[in-house]
C-alpha cells in the first residue's frame, strides 16, 4: 500500500496523493511550471529557493537524473508537486530515478495530484503559500503551517544560495567578468567559460571595490530567488559602478539594475516559469521563445522618465523582457538565455556580454 502525502494552501484548500522523495515537511510558494522537460534543471535551479514547484505536464522522472544536468550544487526547490512520478528511467546518461534524487536532499513530493485543476486554480486565484507533509501530521497542523508561514516577500533568500567565498574559474583567459552571484545557474558560467572568459564569482553583497579589485571587463548580476528589493547591498553596488563598468543582467539581474536607475518593481499574479515563453524585440521585430522563471516584473510606466528604456516584451501579457541604459553599456533581460535544457533561441546575448566586454 502506497503512503499517502498531504499538500495544504492557506486558502483551505487540502490535496491528498503519494508519497515519493524524502519524508519530511517543507513550506513555500506553490508555483508551477510549464516544460514539458528540464525537471532537472529547474529543481537544481537557485531561484526556485523558497517555492514548491508543480510541473504542469503530468509525467515525470521519465528519463532520470544526472549531475550534468545541474544548475547549481543540489536541489533548491523546498517540494515538487507532479500527476506521475517515473521510477524506472530510460536515459542512458541517467544516474538515479527522481525519488531518490529528491530523498537525497530531503526533498519532499507528492504524486497523484490532479496538476491541471491546481494550475488553474493559481492562474485564478495567484500563487499561494502552501505546506507538503510526506509524513504524519494532523490535517488542520499542515493546514496552519501553509497559513502562518511568512511570504516570499518577506523572506531574504537570495543569502541562502549566494556563493559565501569568491570562486575564480579559466584564469588562463585574458578577459575576465565578475558575476554578482544572486543565485548563479551553472549554464550561465559555462556560457562565459565557452567563449573564453574567465569568471570571478563573488557574493551578492560584495562592495564596488571588491568587484573592481579583480580588474574585470565587465559585470554579470545574476538571476536568483525572491523579492529584488530585499537585495539592497547589490542594488547599491549596481548603482556605485554604473559609470565604470559594462553591466549585464539576468532575470532577477534585470530587476536589481532597473532597482538601482529608479524604477519600480511589483509581484506578478502567477510569473513566468517554463520554456515558452515568446518575447518580441521592440526594435528588431524579432521574436524569440525562451525559458524563464521569475514572480516578479517591472512596472514599465516607471521607466518613463529614467535613462532606462523598455527593449522587449512579453507576447502572452506584455511584461518587460528587456531593457537597456540609453547612454551606459548596460542591459538586461528578465529571461535566461543561457537555458538548460532550452531552448537556445537568445544564446547570443553572451556574445553580446563578450563584445561589450572588450569594448570598454
Amino acid at each position: 500500500m502506497k503512503e499517502e502525502a498531504k499538500l495544504a494552501l492557506e486558502d483551505g484548500t487540502l490535496l491528498k496523493g503519494e508519497v515519493f522523495g524524502s519524508h519530511t515537511i517543507k513550506t513555500g510558494e506553490v508555483v508551477f511550471a510549464t516544460g514539458m522537460t528540464g525537471y532537472v534543471e529547474s529543481l537544481t535551479d537557485p531561484s526556485y529557493k523558497g517555492q514548491i514547484l508543480m510541473s504542469t505536464y503530468p509525467l515525470q522522472g521519465n528519463y532520470g537524473v544526472s549531475e550534468e544536468w545541474f544548475q547549481s550544487n543540489g536541489i533548491k526547490a523546498e517540494g515538487f508537486i507532479v500527476r506521475e512520478a517515473n521510477p524506472y528511467p530510460s536515459h542512458s546518461l541517467s544516474e538515479k530515478n527522481l525519488s531518490d534524487f529528491l530523498a537525497e536532499y530531503k526533498i519532499p513530493g507528492i504524486s497523484g495530484i490532479d496538476t491541471r485543476s491546481l494550475t488553474l486554480k493559481i492562474r485564478k486565484h495567484g500563487t499561494m503559500k502552501g505546506a507538503l507533509a510526506t509524513e504524519e501530521i494532523e490535517d488542520g497542523e499542515l493546514l496552519a503551517m501553509a497559513r502562518d508561514q511568512p511570504g516570499i516577500e518577506d523572506i531574504d533568500l537570495v543569502n541562502k544560495v549566494s556563493v559565501t567565498e569568491p570562486q575564480i574559474l579559466g584564469e588562463e583567459y585574458k578577459e575576465r567578468a565578475v558575476v554578482l552571484d544572486c543565485g548563479i545557474k551553472n549554464n550561465s558560467i559555462k556560457a562565459l567559460l565557452k567563449r573564453k572568459i574567465g569568471v570571478v564569482i563573488l557574493p551578492y553583497h560584495s562592495s564596488p571595490q571588491e568587484i573592481l579589485d579583480y580588474e574585470p571587463g565587465a559585470l554579470l548580476v545574476s538571476s536568483g530567488p525572491g523579492d529584488p528589493t530585499r537585495v539592497k547591498e547589490s542594488i547599491q553596488t549596481v548603482r556605485k559602478l554604473a559609470e565604470r563598468l559594462p553591466i549585464f543582467g539576468i532575470c532577477l539581474g534585470q530587476q536589481i539594475i532597473s532597482l538601482a536607475f529608479g524604477a519600480k518593481i511589483y509581484k506578478m499574479k502567477f510569473g513566468h516559469r517554463g520554456i515558452n515563453q515568446p518575447v518580441k524585440d521592440l526594435k528588431t521585430g524579432k521574436v524569440s521563445i525562451t525559458s524563464q522563471n521569475h514572480g516578479f516584473t517591472i512596472d514599465p510606466a516607471s521607466c518613463e522618465d529614467l535613462p532606462i528604456k523598455v527593449t522587449q516584451i512579453n507576447l502572452n501579457d506584455g511584461s518587460v523582457e528587456g531593457i537597456e541604459h540609453q547612454e551606459l553599456p548596460i542591459s538586461s533581460v528578465q529571461y535566461h538565455p543561457e537555458a538548460g535544457p532550452g531552448p537556445h533561441d537568445t544564446d547570443y546575448y553572451f556574445d553580446n556580454f563578450m563584445e561589450n566586454l572588450k569594448k570598454y
